[in-house]
């Protein structure tokens, strides 16, 4: 491998000698010039991996050098060296791009510790991520083997996406693949945990052994924000967000709120149209549909269909809490980006609001857009680039815009959570059921459906998922793991089609284990 180069630029280099030797005996190859203006020749001439410039010489002074060798290249990493420990010479040297700067005298061991940080910090840091990481993997192949409660999944999950977002960051190892296989081996083992406990949790919600479920979110996160505020406090609903894709947007958000993070299980399917009316109505769908029918629309499972009477469900849930609001309860649903832009440059004007709830449907838009474009495909192409399309978007939407409002409101709280997750669908099921069966990927409803019990849960009677009747004979079932269902009709074409999409409705960790944020302005 061929020695790093290292450029050091000082006027008293004479007096470096022995700091020179070192950096040469710990492998590094060094560079000396006495000048501002031989530095500039030789950053034209040569490359280097970093560099060490002195900020007071005479002649081309420091700053003015840093600057020269910016306008050549730019990405090269400086390390300014000074006597001055001036706060206005440091802001003066961050400000024009210097990586790091050290205070003289020096000595050797700073040097080292600046060019290994510098230089090899990514590959140190690999070999450690690559140690812990096998470390991890064999402590949750044994969690694996034992009973686990829904907060032990929590934690498993929550293990794999933080090494999720560790690889991302470190693509050159080599362990992505070994990953992959944990997760859809601890995937299988989460799709019969759910099945053997499902229905004993939505007959005992609120009880020891029940996760926090979909129908007791606004209750319990979001009413006692309303009972104890004296400003406004908004409730986000982000359609299809996961953990790891939470995790990418929380880091620009740091600086601006103190955020605390609970998590919680999805009632099934993982739909909108069931999970977003039991998050707004408190309640699960078949009691939708028994106390209020006339908002449980029936019909194809759309959103534009099912999911229009989102406000009012609310206002019930809030008048049957007895929760006293000092004005009217707002609501918004965003749709698309002109509306969120609107919305973003009008969001000061609710200082006075008591509480607002806001539907944001990105990042559900992508998941199915994903299925039906090359482009989105190509930009996406993998877990870890959904992660990054997340991230971009985020960073230049109007929602982070509306935050950073929000941030600035007097007494402001924000509540984030979503209705349910998304998984990359890989394995077909070949489903069979009649001509009226829904169409939805991870889940079904119809008569006579029938499919693969490794691959399924079928549900003959719906209330006993709590779910609602959609006649005698109408059955659901719910996916398991990554697979999708796919009729025998042109089976390889959809097959095909719908492989690597990202899909919900039915049952992995990605899908029913949800973040939900509680936010409050550092300002």
């Amino acid at each position: 491998m061929d020695k790093q180069r290292i450029l050091w630029v000082d006027d008293e280099i004479e007096m470096l000698k022995s700091h020179i030797i070192f950096l040469e005996e710990k492998g590094y190859e060094i560079e000396t010039v006495t000048n501002g203006e031989d530095a500039v020749h030789l950053v034209k001439e040569r490359n280097y991996s970093l560099i060490f410039l002195d900020e007071m010489m005479a002649g081309m002074g420091g700053l003015e050098t840093l600057a020269k060798i910016k306008e050549i290249k730019p990405n090269i990493p400086v390390v300014m060296v000074t006597k001055s420990e001036e706060e206005s010479l440091m802001n003066d040297a961050i400000g024009k791009k210097i990586t790091d700067y050290l205070i003289k005298p020096v000595v050797p061991s700073q040097m080292l510790m600046v060019c290994k940080r510098i230089l090899d910090g990514q590959k140190i840091s690999g070999e450690y991520v690559q140690h812990d990481y096998l470390k991890d993997f064999s402590e949750i192949s044994r969690l694996l083997l034992d009973d686990l409660n829904y907060k032990d999944w929590i934690e498993i999950y929550l293990k794999l996406v933080n090494w999720d977002l560790e690889l991302d960051e470190h693509p050159e190892i080599d362990l992505r693949e070994t990953l992959d296989s944990q997760r859809k081996e601890a995937n299988q083992e989460f799709s019969k945990f759910v099945e053997k406990k499902y229905k004993s949790w939505i007959n005992d919600v609120g009880g020891e052994n029940t996760p926090k479920l979909t129908t007791e979110i606004v209750a319990d996160y979001v009413f006692p924000q309303i009972e104890n505020s004296k400003g406004p406090v908004f409730l986000f609903v982000i359609d299809c967000l996961r953990a790891d894709q939470w995790l990418v947007m929380e880091k620009h958000l740091n600086d601006m709120f103190n955020i605390s993070k609970d998590y919680y299980y999805s009632i099934l399917p993982t739909a909108t149209p069931y999970s977003r009316n039991s998050l707004f109505a408190g309640l699960f769908p078949s009691d939708i549909q028994r106390h209020y029918p006339d908002l449980w629309v029936s019909g194809s499972d759309d959103e534009k269909s099912m999911n229009k009477h989102e406000k009012e469900l609310l206002q019930n849930l809030v008048e049957r809490k007895n929760i006293k609001l000092r004005n009217d309860l707002k609501y918004m649903k965003i749709i698309d980006p002109e509306v969120g832009r609107n919305f973003e440059s009008h969001i000061s004007s609710h200082q006075k609001t008591h509480f607002m709830a806001v539907v944001v449907n990105f990042l559900d838009m992508v998941a199915h857009g994903r299925s039906d474009s090359d482009i989105l495909k190509e930009i996406a192409p993998d877990e870890a680039a959904y992660r990054s399309l997340t991230n971009s978007w985020f960073m230049h939407s109007s929602l982070l815009g509306m935050f950073k409002k929000i941030s600035k409101m007097k007494d402001a709280k924000i509540i984030i959570t979503t209705d349910h997750g998304s998984i990359r669908s890989m394995r077909g099921s070949k489903v069979l059921g009649d001509r009226e069966a829904s169409a939805n990927l991870r889940f079904k409803y119809g008569r006579n459906l029938k499919a693969d019990d490794k691959h399924a849960i079928y549900v003959k009677d719906p209330l006993e998922y709590k779910l609602p009747r959609r006649g005698v004979t109408i059955s659901y079932i719910f996916a398991k793991e990554d697979y999708y269902f796919v009729y025998p009709t042109d089976y390889h074409k959809y097959l095909s089609h719908y492989k690597d999409s990202f899909q919900h409705g039915g049952i992995s960790m990605e899908e029913m284990i949800l973040p939900v944020i509680t936010m409050e302005s550092k300002a």
